[in-house]
């Protein structure tokens, strides 16, 4: 593609340079792009961030443990639940608590759920993006039903603030079982459509087969994780290299390509929507009985020292890194977030394609932007 582009542009063409966003709907947050082009061509991409910091890498610094985990899910805010639990992981991590088996699966349970919505809300602007706006209505019309599922439990419909460190803030609603059933023989059920509006459309194919392609040394050294680096081929599930909750005890397949264009990222998300759904099946009938979380004390110390934990969320890998002096309050938090790893890549990519690709090529990387901003 690269070469047909320098084959088309001539030297009597002027460079232009226009801004994308930091409005743009198709940016999915306040990001800005000045792209450079030669006619319809992309030149050269810029990514410019910063619009929706809030500082919370700082913020951490003067908060307990506790109150850290709200911040968390104002990053991914399609993966909040697993954010709040990648920081709870870390802090009973360092404390050596003993979480009960039944929190461990339901907070997986939970953290399925939160990926499927995530992926379908990703299908449903992706499509839309693309000029499908029937996706949109469809996509929302499913996620609704897991909204309505955690509040339901939680109270809260995308920031879900479930997670606590030693389990969870309550137990679970009496329809949790009935109602999680429901929506999986439902989406079962339309998910053939996604593919017949969208998968199997040829105007689709014609925009993201061939575009964008990452092989797969390349999505390695850029550290592109999740089902943008699964679609290259890169093995890199953190729910199957370094289990946590109840990974452990269920079975599913890393879903990995090679073809790693803008076509196989979009399929590889499809197709993890599945394999959540096979994980809740596993566990939904098989959740233990017991507390739903053990007792901590009032203020939280960790022993001095350095903790890492890494999960994955719907974008890919979240590390979070804490150091402690032994206070209630740490002395250092960072996040390692996948949509600011993910986003350096953007410019390798849409070289060479053309202005209308690159929204192709972008939305297929699935940007949540208050994650690469924090």
């Amino acid at each position: 593609m690269e070469e047909k582009a320098k084959d088309i542009i001539t030297d009597e063409q002027q460079e232009y340079i226009i801004n994308i966003g930091p409005q743009h709907p198709s940016t999915h947050g306040v990001m800005r792009l000045v792209v450079s082009l030669k006619g319809e061509f992309v030149l050269n991409v810029e990514p410019h961030i910063g619009y929706i910091h809030r500082g919370i890498e700082k913020m951490c610094e003067s908060l307990t443990y506790p109150q850290i985990i709200h911040l968390t899910d104002r990053m991914d805010y399609l993966s909040a639940h697993i954010n709040n639990e990648a920081v709870c992981l870390a802090v009973e991590k360092a404390l050596e608590v003993d979480i009960p088996d039944r929190v461990k699966v339901i907070r997986t349970l939970m953290s399925e759920l939160t990926r499927i919505q995530s992926h379908e809300l990703f299908w449903a602007s992706y499509g839309m993006d693309l000029g499908g706006q029937t996706c949109y209505f469809y996509g929302l019309r499913d996620r609704e039903m897991v909204l309505d599922i955690f509040e339901e439990t939680t109270g809260g419909r995308m920031i879900v603030s479930y997670n606590c460190p030693g389990g969870v803030m309550y137990d679970l609603h009496p329809n949790f079982r009935k109602r999680v059933k429901e929506f999986i023989k439902h989406f079962r059920k339309v998910l053939p459509e996604y593919d017949d509006i969208l998968t199997n459309n040829v105007i689709f194919h014609g925009r993201t087969v061939g575009i964008g392609p990452l092989p797969l040394k390349e999505a390695i050294a850029y550290g592109i994780t999740g089902p943008s680096g699964r679609a290259s081929g890169f093995s890199c599930d953190v729910r199957k290299h370094e289990p946590y909750s109840a990974y452990d005890r269920v079975k599913f397949n890393e879903v990995l390509f090679t073809e790693g264009d803008s076509y196989h990222r979009y399929l590889a998300r499809v197709e993890e929507m599945r394999e959540s759904m096979d994980i809740i099946e596993q566990l939904i009938d098989n959740i233990p009985e017991g507390p739903y979380a053990v007792k901590m004390k009032p203020v939280i110390k960790l022993p001095e020292g350095e903790y890492y934990q890494r999960v994955e969320t719907a974008r890919g890998e979240l590390g979070v890194f804490i150091i402690s002096d032994g206070n209630k309050l740490p002395y250092r938090v960072k996040f390692r977030t996948p949509n600011f790893a993910n986003l350096s890549v953007l410019n390798h990519l849409v070289k060479g394609f053309k202005i209308a690709d690159l929204i192709a090529i972008f939305g297929s990387l699935d940007f949540v932007i208050p994650d690469i901003d924090r």
